[in-house]
């Protein structure tokens, strides 16, 4: 097994052995997500989601892809900042339900209201159909500011892993679109290229939990089934033609991941493009960690640090 991982790590994935859990590469599309729903909606029984003061499922309406969002408001504020987070999965696993404790976490660490958009996923709907519904969500956001008591000079972008491609994407297109007005974009251990190929493929890419080589290879072929489209910037954000002027961003990693590498380079491609940048890798952990809130510390310790983040951003 693993020597580098934080012990905590290393429980979690003796359980997964023990229990003889499959990897997402070994299931069908049905059965990964049945396995993915399964396995969050045991964690929340073990460890229920915080409470927030208002939570209300709607949609996006005409004009904007009526695209299903869970809204999850903290305050009465008629002005929050607020977060518009995509969940990770791979683009093909996770939905509002299994996102829901972090959700919850990251609303109540940053004190502001968080949009969860319930994108369209592969293989249904490759790419870019994901992309399309992330910006049409974001750009109903801000354009609704008022009707949803935001602020529309405070709206960050989330997102963990595909999630954090998606913000990625959803930064350069609102850049280049000249709107909406995004403040700051969150990449948690984000998918830079599915097609991988750095050092951290090598290391990590197989026994460190939930995410290996052949596991993002199983993404990507449900994602990008066109290999003609996997250059694309909007698949692969480190090819836009620039990464200037783009809002300030927060990159997160975990040591013991296969993306880790792709993390990084991208934290050095947006500094060099002269974007405000922080960076912060948290050693010991692995994919996923930052949603295994009350089972790993750095989990919860990655949201403090993301609110630190916003907290500086907003003020």
């Amino acid at each position: 097994m693993p020597s580098d991982v934080h012990p905590q790590i290393q429980a979690i994935i003796d359980m997964m052995a023990e229990r003889n859990i499959p990897m997402v590469q070994d299931l069908t599309t049905d059965a990964a997500r049945q396995q993915s729903e399964a396995m969050a909606a045991a964690r929340r029984e073990n460890y229920p989601p915080p409470e927030v003061m208002e939570v209300e499922n709607t949609s996006t309406g005409a004009g904007y892809g009526h695209v299903p969002v869970r809204i999850y408001r903290t305050s009465n504020a008629v002005n929050a900042p607020v977060i518009v987070f995509y969940h990770g999965g791979g683009h093909v696993l996770g939905s509002l339900d299994s996102y829901d404790t972090t959700a919850r976490h990251m609303a109540i660490s940053c004190g502001c209201t968080l949009v969860s958009v319930d994108y369209r996923m592969a293989p249904e709907f490759p790419y870019p159909a994901a992309v399309d519904d992330c910006f049409d969500a974001t750009r109903w956001v801000a354009d609704n500011a008022e009707t949803l008591r935001v602020d529309p000079d405070r709206i960050a972008i989330a997102g963990d892993s595909a999630g954090g491609n998606l913000a990625a994407v959803v930064a350069l297109l609102a850049r280049d679109a000249g709107a909406p007005k995004i403040g700051a974009q969150i990449l948690v251990y984000p998918v830079i290229d599915y097609r991988g190929g750095t050092p951290s493929y090598d290391r990590y890419g197989k026994g460190y939990g939930v995410l290996e080589t052949e596991s993002v290879v199983w993404f990507m072929e449900r994602y990008l089934p066109d290999a003609a489209r996997r250059d694309e910037w909007r698949a692969c954000p480190a090819n836009a033609p620039s990464l200037a002027d783009l809002p300030p961003a927060f990159v997160l990693t975990a040591e013991c991941d296969v993306l880790h590498d792709e993390g990084v380079t991208y934290a050095g491609l947006l500094t060099k493009a002269g974007v405000e940048m922080e960076y912060e890798e948290f050693p010991g952990m692995v994919h996923g960690f930052f949603g295994w809130l009350g089972l790993v510390d750095d989990a919860e310790r990655a949201h403090a640090s993301v609110a630190r983040f916003l907290t500086r951003i907003w003020s």
